[in-house]
């Protein structure tokens, strides 16, 4: 059985070996780190869209609304995928829609309400890290439908 080290030569070892010898991976520096950013607290939110006109009314509504800061449209995407038993493929446009992470539930009701397709497909991933400014102006942008949302009658 190999010697155990006394504590204070643990001091001398690298970080990242003693992350190692833990388990866990070492930290990693983050790129928001020193800003008010909590990991998480926005995402990006995925919407595909049959057609440009669809995918612009949809933008247009929820930046507006405020449930979004920005919608980029990604055009001419293709989506294979069963439905009813068939196997379809089809060209869309995709959106990628940045907001609050506390908001995704109204967005999700949103873009059910005005969507063409029977099943819209609306899926959100939470955003851990990025440029710090950005991630505030989307807070910033998208704050006062949230403080509304979460507020009390």
């Amino acid at each position: 059985m190999p010697a155990l080290l006394p504590a204070s030569r643990l001091l001398l070892l690298p970080r990242a070996l003693l992350s190692m010898a833990s388990g866990s991976p070492p930290a990693q520096p983050s790129p928001t780190s020193g800003s008010d950013y909590v990991p998480g607290s926005v995402s990006a939110a995925f919407v595909t869209c049959p057609n440009e006109k669809v995918a612009k009314e949809i933008a247009r509504a929820v930046v507006e609304k405020r449930l979004a800061a920005c919608v980029n449209l990604i055009p001419q995407i293709t989506s294979v995928y069963e439905w009813k038993g068939k196997i379809e493929e089809d060209s869309e446009v995709l959106m990628m829609i940045k907001t609050q992470s506390s908001l995704v539930p109204a967005l999700t009701e949103f873009v059910r309400s005005v969507h063409p397709y029977e099943v819209a497909e609306v899926i959100a991933l939470p955003v851990e890290q990025g440029n710090s400014p950005y991630l505030r102006w989307v807070r910033q942008v998208t704050e006062s439908v949230s403080d509304s949302s979460t507020a009390l009658p």
